[in-house]
């Protein structure tokens, strides 16, 4: 498993790093505000539309929440989230180099911790969450149903599942998703990420309790300031 980790690592920095991808401290500190001439800013405008509708929607639960984001990368969601009152934030990845720089850059915020591992690691499995979030990375994990089904069980009364910034396929589209992404791995150089990445299908959710708290169209795209095209999706754990 962490030779594995090691190899998705290695290749998975490589490719940001050629996407320009890989931030400074400077930069990660500010996220996810940055500069208008970044070649990313329409991206990363929709990450802030993300993270701002995420921590509206938790702050007026208005109770001590433990919150689990899984694979929080260089940290700047955990950061945002850890400003909502009575939060405490735990960030987990296997990516040391980008752990690192949170723990660097956000290392010194009480109510936030980063831990590297994966989900099934025997010291997160044996703790409960308010909420855990998967941020434009859901994408990594081969098995929906099996990552859904583990957070489930580490969830307490009422708890949820947050997914955002990652699309979801219909069973009709998803043989072309899986196309235009080998074709652009190749075309970086990296066909190897193939096999770490992966298509969900809408129809997977069907099997929980869930709620689609946003979800974009055309209709909206067009004439509404929202152009966020992710779905936010939240699953529910059955008491």
């Amino acid at each position: 498993m962490i030779k594995v980790a090691n190899q998705f690592e290695e290749t998975y920095l490589a490719l940001r790093r050629k996407e320009g991808r890989v931030y400074s401290d400077e930069e990660v500190r500010s996220l996810p505000t940055i500069d208008t001439s970044h070649p990313h800013f329409a991206e990363w405008r929709i990450r802030k539309d993300s993270c701002d509708k995420l921590t509206r929607y938790l702050s007026k639960k208005n109770q001590n929440l433990k919150v689990l984001e899984v694979g929080c990368g260089n940290g700047w969601l955990c950061s945002q989230l850890s400003r909502i009152e009575k939060s405490k934030v735990t960030g987990l990845d296997i990516n040391k180099t980008e752990l690192l720089q949170a723990q660097r850059i956000f290392g010194n915020i009480d109510n936030l911790e980063f831990l590297m591992g994966g989900i099934g690691d025997e010291r997160i499995q044996s703790r409960k969450f308010d909420i855990i979030i998967f941020a434009a990375c859901i994408q990594y994990f081969p098995s929906f149903d099996e990552i859904i089904s583990s957070c489930l069980q580490m969830l307490n009364a009422n708890g949820e599942i947050h997914i955002l910034d990652s699309h979801f396929y219909s069973y009709s589209e998803k043989a072309a998703a899986r196309d235009r992404s080998e074709e652009y791995f190749e075309s970086m150089g990296f066909s190897e990420m193939n096999q770490h990445y992966f298509h969900h299908e809408v129809q997977q959710l069907e099997k929980y309790n869930f709620k689609i708290l946003y979800h974009s169209s055309w209709i909206r795209r067009i004439f509404s300031r929202d152009k966020n095209p992710f779905p936010w999706i939240c699953i529910m754990r059955r008491n």
